[in-house]
């Protein structure tokens, strides 16, 4: 891979990175003033259409893209993430972009400690150090000794538990399908779940809420689209570190936006948590090229 391929493909994750922060505070904004599962919804009405626009230019189309023989296994992807971004922006709005981000943070090193039981790779001692501080930093984090712990704390836990499954599933399914069905499974099964459980949660919105919920779905596909290119011009390894300004982003924006406080213990606990997230990235970029 070339020096300027993988420059190009850092600044499209920067890009990328700062994208979906605002994905995260226009969604904190919107289930603020109405249900989480109707705007969930909306976004992957836009999110599914966008998909299917993608499967489509590409060689064999829609029917290529959805070929598949493990469609259990996509079809549990699907459904997995679409609850996953639910429990989300459920965060959002009771702990702010700041606190969530920070305890979500953690979802690599999640992946890298689940990677052993359920997809049978070796994770040696040195990882599972960095999966120990890190989650060192997710309880500094949390606070549950120093204050009234509260149940909420656990809504971002939960969301990074589910996107390291579904990354580990998204890995388990690449070894007999394509980036592109899979990302096709992703749109349509999600649409389809959050479609029969949100319409019976409809709301009429206001017309600056419409123009939010607009900007929400054109960030949605525009930072998946991003995520396409970053990964078409560079080594997954090289750029993922960069991935972790999303936390940077969306603390800014909660602090700026929404009077958000950054405490010293979120700070500390998430320097913990993306040091952590960092070494265990090397790790396993160094033990790929051994």
């Amino acid at each position: 891979m070339s020096a300027q391929n993988t420059k190009l493909g850092i600044w499209l994750m920067v890009a990328t990175t700062f994208v979906f922060a605002m994905q995260d505070g226009i969604s904190r904004h919107l289930a603020g003033e109405y249900n989480v599962l109707m705007v969930v919804m909306i976004r992957y009405w836009f999110f599914a259409a966008f998909v299917m626009a993608v499967a489509a230019r590409k060689a064999g189309g829609l029917r290529a893209a959805a070929a598949t023989s493990q469609p259990g296994v996509q079809i549990f992807r699907g459904i997995l993430l679409a609850v996953e971004v639910c429990v989300m922006v459920l965060g959002f709005v009771l702990l702010g972009l700041v606190e969530s981000h920070a305890v979500f943070t953690s979802y690599p090193l999640l992946i890298a400690a689940l990677s052993g039981p359920i997809l049978g790779e070796k994770v040696g001692w040195r990882r599972w150090t960095a999966i120990g501080v890190g989650f060192i930093g997710v309880i500094i984090i949390l606070q549950p000794g120093f204050r009234v712990f509260q149940v909420e704390a656990l809504v971002p836990l939960a969301a990074a538990l589910m996107f390291a499954l579904y990354g580990l599933m998204t890995r388990y399914a690449a070894r007999k399908d394509s980036a592109a069905t899979s990302f096709f499974y992703t749109g349509t099964v999600g649409c389809v779940v959050m479609t029969s459980v949100g319409i019976w949660f409809w709301e009429p919105m206001t017309a600056p809420d419409w123009a939010w919920m607009a900007l929400l779905c054109v960030t949605g596909a525009l930072g998946h689209w991003l995520l396409i290119k970053t990964y078409d011009v560079a080594e997954a390894s090289a750029v993922q570190p960069f991935a972790y300004l999303q936390l940077v982003f969306a603390a800014t924006l909660g602090i700026t936006a929404f009077g958000e406080t950054l405490e010293l213990n979120v700070a500390i606990g998430a320097a913990l948590v993306v040091s952590a997230g960092i070494f265990t990235l090397l790790r396993t970029r160094a033990k790929e090229k051994a």
